[in-house]
């Protein structure tokens, strides 16, 4: 009976232990169970934070990448943003000492237009006499019409590699609505510039053009004008062309002395040497018309109240009398167009006054606060007791026309604008003096029955 007691304290006793040692080592492997769960989940985490820490510093190169574009000057982040550096922490590298030249990364296509006229070596020849950078103005000469000797002056400048020859391949006859048969040539050019533009922008990938026909001849500084523009263009959404005319741009009506540097805002576009950029291109394109393709674009719906800069003296002139115009305005104006002959580096002029936000209440106050005195006495200048700029105001299109006449101006209007007005103002300078020719001071806008 002492033995069997004593077996039995010996087996609880081992149950006790059994008990008691699959608890301990229980306990041990949830605890392991439980660290190597939680080890697991940091370095999860710590993952997770790495990929999130290489994502902020790809989104902060792709900051800075884009900081550095959009900068006018390729200048570290810190001066982009305007923040002072520590005086403790030295740039590595110096910063540039001078500005870089924005425009000297951008290249600018001239696209010659071109039909039968031999006469394109005049206009070839003034381009690349003044052209300073082949890379950078690349000319692009599109003819029609398949004229052979015309074709042949073209190819004499490429077969040197000095310009770039495309042909318009459509030669067929345009279909012309009844009673237009002689504006046939009209049809002609519209489908020309069809190719031409989409030729540049689709084909070459430019992302902006000069524009000029055959018969033109250009400045010593129509390179330098364009290029300098270039940005005014492209940031101001008020503009939407650049040219180099002036349609009142008579020796006898311009600044020929001091108006060199003079560049003004126009709502009529002038067309004869212009510049525009693909984003244009792209609206303009899908509605392209078969037709008469620079009073379309003087339409409001095209125009859309953008304006164009335009020269005080004409950085290009035309001397082709014969062409699809027959000579319209030729004999009376065009031959009479000044050329600038007073080089101006446009590259150290301030383009900024030319920003819209900038010009317009500058301009329109000081047009509007100036003496008010009658055409008569501007075209004869005995009458007016002071010196300086005045201003002649119209009430109605005759009084416009009126008083252009009289003046020696352009008296037409385009889709109710006249010839390099804005705002309606036309401005000329006649016996020494700058003139306004406004409308009165509560204008409405233009009137398209004024065309």
């Amino acid at each position: 009976m002492k033995y069997k007691r004593l077996g039995l304290i010996v087996a609880f006793c081992f149950a006790s232990w059994l008990v008691l040692a699959f608890v301990i080592f229980n306990e041990n492997a949830v605890k392991k169970i439980d660290v190597e769960t939680r080890k697991g989940s940091l370095l999860k985490y710590i993952q997770e934070l790495e990929v999130q820490i290489s994502q902020q510093e790809e989104t902060y190169k792709l900051l800075v990448d884009k900081l550095k574009k959009l900068t006018p000057r390729p200048e570290n982040v810190l001066q982009a943003l305007e923040i002072k550096e520590s005086p403790l922490e030295k740039p590595k590298v110096p910063f540039p000492a001078t500005k870089k030249d924005v425009t000297q990364d951008i290249i600018l296509p001239v696209l010659v237009f071109s039909c039968n006229r031999p006469d394109i070596r005049r206009s070839l020849d003034g381009l690349l006499k003044y052209r300073p950078d082949a890379k950078k103005f690349p000319i692009i000469v599109s003819q029609d019409c398949a004229h052979g000797a015309t074709a042949k002056v073209i190819r004499s400048y490429s077969d040197a590699s000095q310009v770039t020859y495309i042909q318009q391949p459509d030669q067929s006859e345009p279909i012309v609505p009844p009673g237009e048969a002689k504006f046939k040539g009209y049809f002609k050019i519209a489908r020309h510039y069809l190719f031409g533009l989409s030729q540049v922008f689709r084909t070459f990938n430019h992302t902006a053009v000069i524009i000029v026909e055959d018969d033109l001849d250009v400045a010593p500084d129509f390179f330098s004008y364009f290029a300098s523009t270039y940005q005014l263009l492209k940031n101001d959404p008020s503009l939407w062309c650049v040219s180099a005319w002036n349609d009142n741009g008579k020796a006898s009506l311009v600044d020929v002395d001091q108006g060199s540097k003079l560049l003004y805002r126009s709502d009529f576009f002038p067309g004869l040497g212009w510049m525009i950029t693909k984003e244009l291109w792209d609206e303009l394109e899908p509605k392209w018309p078969k037709s008469y393709w620079d009073d379309w674009m003087r339409r409001p719906e095209q125009r859309k109240d953008r304006a164009c800069i335009r020269p005080e003296v004409s950085r290009t002139r035309t001397f082709g009398k014969i062409g699809v115009s027959n000579g319209l305005f030729f004999d009376k104006h065009l031959k009479y167009i000044k050329l600038n002959e007073i080089p101006v580096d446009f590259s150290k002029e301030n383009m900024s006054r030319l920003t819209q936000s900038t010009y317009d209440a500058d301009y329109i106050r000081n047009v509007y606060s100036l003496p008010l005195v009658s055409a008569p006495d501007v075209r004869t200048n005995v009458n007016l007791p002071f010196d300086g700029p005045v201003r002649i105001t119209y009430h109605t299109k005759d009084t416009f026309k009126s008083a252009a006449k009289l003046l020696g101006l352009m008296d037409d209007f385009k889709s109710g604008v006249p010839r390099t007005g804005y705002h309606g103002i036309v401005s000329f300078f006649l016996n020494g003096r700058r003139i306004y020719l406004a409308p009165h001071s509560n204008w409405k806008g233009y009137d398209l029955t004024w065309s």
